[in-house]
C-alpha cells in the first residue's frame, strides 16, 4: 500500500487519551443510571406509583442533558481534559449524600445534581474525536461512546452491592470509585491547545448552526437511540421484575442484554459509519428498531372464540427468552444509531463538534428524560406494561418519515449517495 492510500497515523497519546475518557465516560453513565436499580426498593419503601417512579429515574437524566450544551461548548473553548475532570469532582459529593436521604423529595433533589454526570458526553465527544483524522473519527467517538455500557455495568454491580449492605451502599461504592477515576483520568489525559476554538469566536457565533434543520433532524434520531436507550436502560429491571415474576438479581442480568451492546457496540456502529456512511447505518437502524418494537408493543394477550367443540381459549405474548432475544436485537441498533447520528455531526460541523454535539446530546438526554415519566403515566392510566414500546414505536415512525423526505427520496434508486435536505 502507498502513502498516498495509507489512513492516517494516530499518536499513542490520542490512543491513551481515548482509553481513560472512555473509562471516565463508562464510570459516569454508570452513576447516572444508578436509579434504574436502587430505584426499586425506594419505590417500595416510599411508595411510589409507577409515575412517581418514572419521575425519580428521570431526575438524573434531566440535569444531565441541560448542561450538555454549555459543556460542549465549553469543551471547546476550554480543553476537555480540564472540564471533564471538574464535572467529575463536583459530582462526587452529591453521589456520597444519596445514601443519607430519606424523603421522596431529597432523591429527586440530590439526583439533579449527581445527573451531571451524564453531561460527559459532551465533553468526551469533542475532546476525543479532535485528536483523531477526520477518517477515524466515527471510529474514536463510537469507543468513547460504548462507555454507554456503564449501565450494564450498574446492572451488574448494583445488585450485589444492593443486596450486600442494602441500597444505601451503592451511592458509598459508587461515590469511591468516582473519586478514584478522577485522579485516573487528570494523569492518564492530555492537552492540546490546537484543538480549541480560537478565542475571537464567541458564545452567540457557535449556536449559529441551530439556525440549520438538519440539527433539528439528529436531535430526533437521537431522541430515539440515545434517549430511548436510556429511557429502557432505566425501565427494565422493574418492567422484568412486574412482568415477569423475576428476582432483582436475575431481572438486572437480563436487562443488561439490552444495555451491554447497547453500550459497547457503539465503536463498531462508529467503523460502519465511517466505511458506509452515517446515512445507510441510521437509515437500517430505524428499521430494525421499527420491527423490534413493533413485536415488543404486543400486550399479554389471552382471548377465547367459540369452536364446534365449544369456547377455545388461546394465548398470545412474548416469554422472557423471546423478550430478551428481541430486546438484545434492539440495543444492537441503538448502539450503532448512537454513533451514526455523531458521524453526522462530525461530517457536517467539524469546527463546532462540541457545541452541536451538546446540542443534539440535550435532545437525546431529554428524551430519556420525558420518556420514563411517560412510560409510567402510560402504564398508571392503560395499565399494559408494553405501552412504554408502543410510545417507542410512534417515536421511531417520525425519524422514518423524516428521513425519507429530507434524505432517502433524495438518494439514487441504483444506490447512489444520498443529497440531504433540511
Amino acid at each position: 500500500m502507498d502513502s498516498a492510500s495509507a489512513p492516517p497515523a494516530v499518536s499513542r497519546q490520542a490512543w491513551s487519551v481515548l482509553a481513560v475518557s472512555t473509562l471516565a465516560f463508562t464510570v459516569c453513565f454508570m452513576v447516572w443510571m444508578m436509579f434504574g436499580v436502587i430505584g426499586i426498593p425506594l419505590k417500595k419503601q416510599l411508595g411510589l406509583n409507577a409515575t412517581e417512579f418514572g419521575l425519580l429515574t428521570a431526575m438524573p437524566v434531566l440535569s444531565g442533558s441541560l448542561v450538555r450544551v454549555p459543556l460542549g461548548i465549553w469543551t471547546d473553548r476550554y480543553g476537555g481534559r480540564i472540564v471533564m475532570t471538574i464535572l467529575m469532582a463536583v459530582t462526587v459529593p452529591a453521589i456520597w449524600l444519596m445514601a443519607y436521604a430519606t424523603q421522596y423529595w431529597q432523591f429527586l433533589v440530590i439526583g439533579l445534581f449527581v445527573g451531571l454526570a451524564g453531561g460527559s458526553f459532551s465533553v468526551g465527544t469533542p475532546y476525543v474525536a479532535r485528536w483523531f483524522p477526520k477518517s477515524r473519527q466515527g471510529m474514536a467517538m463510537g469507543v468513547y461512546g460504548a462507555g454507554n455500557s456503564g449501565s450494564a455495568v450498574n446492572k451488574f454491580l448494583a445488585p450485589a452491592l444492593l443486596v450486600a449492605g442494602g441500597w444505601a451502599l451503592v451511592p458509598q461504592v459508587y461515590a469511591a470509585i468516582l473519586a478514584g477515576t478522577v485522579v485516573l483520568f487528570w494523569l492518564l489525559s492530555a492537552h492540546d491547545p490546537r484543538h480549541l476554538v480560537s478565542s475571537n469566536v464567541r458564545f452567540v457565533d457557535q449556536l449559529k448552526a441551530l439556525k440549520d434543520p438538519r440539527v433539528l433532524k439528529y436531535c430526533q434520531y437521537y431522541s430515539i437511540v440515545f434517549g430511548g436507550y436510556v429511557a429502557l436502560a432505566l425501565w427494565m429491571v422493574q418492567y422484568y421484575v412486574g412482568e415477569y415474576g423475576l428476582d432483582i438479581r436475575v431481572a438486572a442480568l437480563l436487562a443488561a442484554c439490552f444495555s451491554l451492546p447497547g453500550g459497547v457496540l457503539r465503536a463498531i456502529g462508529g467503523v460502519l459509519s465511517d466505511k458506509y456512511g452515517a446515512h445507510k447505518v441510521t437509515w437500517w437502524v430505524m428499521w430494525v428498531s421499527w420491527i423490534c418494537l413493533f413485536l415488543l408493543s404486543y400486550p399479554q394477550t389471552d382471548f377465547t372464540i367459540a369452536t364446534i367443540n365449544g369456547p377455545k381459549t388461546f394465548h398470545v405474548g412474548l416469554n422472557v427468552y423471546t423478550f430478551t432475544a428481541l430486546m438484545g436485537v434492539l440495543g444492537v441498533a441503538f448502539a450503532f444509531g448512537k454513533a451514526s447520528v455523531f458521524k453526522y455531526i462530525g461530517d457536517d460541523y467539524p469546527d463546532n463538534i462540541g457545541a452541536i454535539s451538546g446540542i443534539v446530546g440535550l435532545a437525546g438526554g431529554l428524551g430519556g428524560f420525558v420518556l420514563p415519566i411517560l412510560f409510567g403515566a402510560l402504564l398508571d392510566v392503560t395499565g399494559v406494561r408494553s405501552s412504554a414500546f408502543m410510545l417507542l414505536y410512534g417515536v421511531v415512525w417520525v425519524s422514518l418519515i423524516w428521513m425519507y423526505w429530507t434524505e432517502v427520496r433524495h438518494t439514487d434508486l441504483m444506490g447512489g449517495v444520498a443529497t440531504p435536505s433540511a
